[in-house]
């Protein structure tokens, strides 16, 4: 079932997925539990923006830094991973969601891009909620290899470096056809964005919640959802009702 969307119903959302390990931790049981008890966050997040209307749908499921933890822990999500997509791709064609990943997949092992290529592949005609997987994903990172890009094309004369713009440069990044996220959500109470999405999230709304992400469920979904309705964006611009009242 749909609901009905609102006018602000943001079109694109972004969610940093945080706090696993912590709501692991505070129930004395190992980080990778953590990890497994947000997968099912995921499914009802997909959920969740199907029936909110949200066109597209943005996860951090794994950061460029995230190699940087014990073998252990990285090995289980890559086994969570592997589950995931080899559990839940079926279900997701049925549901008519188009998977996407946006990344760095050159340095991955085959049998994990060969499973991303494959959900993207087997999903890519269907129309309804685009589920954008951030896996092996760093901001930085991404901005280096568009630049890499955006150079080879301007060495090989198909590029007029004068005709170099923020729209031409969002051709090059990952997101490339996505529009940039209306809202980012993150969960588990930190505020930053920590290297995810900082050029496509110049004028995102945010809403940073104290629940850790196994925890966040439809409601608090919802809740962000409602937030953001109550936000008065701008774009940099002077609000209409401001304009009235300097010049009246």
């Amino acid at each position: 079932m749909q609901l009905d969307r609102p006018s602000k119903t943001p079109r694109h959302v972004a969610i940093i997925m945080d706090g696993n390990g912590r709501w692991a931790g505070a129930r004395g049981l190992a980080r990778t539990a953590g990890h497994r008890a947000g997968v099912e966050r995921v499914r009802e997040a997909v959920r969740t923006a199907h029936e909110a209307n949200i066109e597209y749908l943005t996860l951090f499921a794994f950061s460029s830094e995230n190699w940087n933890r014990p073998e252990e822990e990285v090995s289980d999500l890559m086994g969570i991973l592997k589950y995931f997509i080899r559990k839940d791709l079926a279900e997701l064609h049925r549901e008519n969601v188009c998977v996407k990943v946006i990344g760095c997949r050159q340095s991955l092992k085959p049998d994990i891009r060969g499973l991303l290529d494959e959900a993207e592949d087997r999903t890519r005609g269907n129309t309804g909620v685009t589920l954008v997987i951030a896996f092996n994903y760093g901001s930085r990172n991404e901005l280096v290899r568009a630049t890499r890009l955006i150079a080879e094309a301007v060495q090989a004369g198909q590029l007029d470096p004068c005709s170099i713009n923020e729209h031409s440069l969002s051709a090059f990044v990952d997101t490339a056809g996505i529009p940039d996220p209306d809202l980012v959500i993150r969960t588990s109470g930190e505020q930053r964005l920590s290297n995810f999405l900082l050029w496509q999230a110049a004028y995102s709304e945010f809403v940073f919640l104290p629940c850790l992400w196994p925890d966040f469920d439809r409601q608090a979904f919802l809740n962000a959802l409602d937030e953001y309705s109550r936000r008065d964006r701008r774009f940099g611009a002077i609000p209409a009702r401001a304009e009235r009242a300097v010049g009246s």
